[in-house]
């Protein structure tokens, strides 16, 4: 069995996604589908089939959350230290073409959120940076071409 690293953070946006399915959203769902049965026919009930369908996206989705929590390794970035890019670190690189600077945390692949920076550590990005110090420079593979970023500073927060 695979592990799955993530930060604390995401590990509880894990556990609190999974307690609002189990608390929230599935009583709730038995309940509409319990109401659409006693609209009568079933075979032609839209109210009972849209239930059933989320009914379905919801058990599929709390499997899914509770094998990515049973396969978790929480890590956690403020005890990490080292001045190469690893899980958990917090690089800002500069795009050597346009000088312009970004700033991400390399996390696990189930929080990751560009927008806010944070990057999957299984993106091609991430798996560039992975290894290298302040001052490398970066080659990365895009649709659109070769990207060049110089890694400006390295923190574990």
């Amino acid at each position: 069995m695979e592990k799955v690293p993530m930060t604390a953070a995401g590990y509880d946006r894990l556990q609190e996604e999974l307690k609002h399915l189990k608390v929230v959203e599935r009583p709730a769902v038995i309940k509409a589908i319990a109401e659409a049965r006693e609209h009568g026919d079933l075979s032609e009930n839209a109210e009972y089939h849209a239930a059933r369908e989320r009914q379905s996206f919801i058990e599929g989705r709390v499997g899914e959350l509770e094998d990515k929590i049973s396969r978790a390794e929480v890590i956690d970035p403020a005890k990490l230290s080292g001045d190469t890019v690893k899980f958990g670190a917090t690089v800002t690189l500069a795009d050597e073409d346009t000088d312009q600077e970004i700033t991400y945390q390399i996390v696990g692949s189930e929080e990751s959120d560009i927008k806010n920076g944070f990057l999957s550590i299984t993106s091609p990005l991430a798996r560039a940076l992975i290894g290298k110090s302040v001052g490398d420079n970066v080659e990365v593979p895009t649709p659109g071409g070769s990207k060049m970023y110089e890694i400006v500073t390295l923190a574990f927060k």
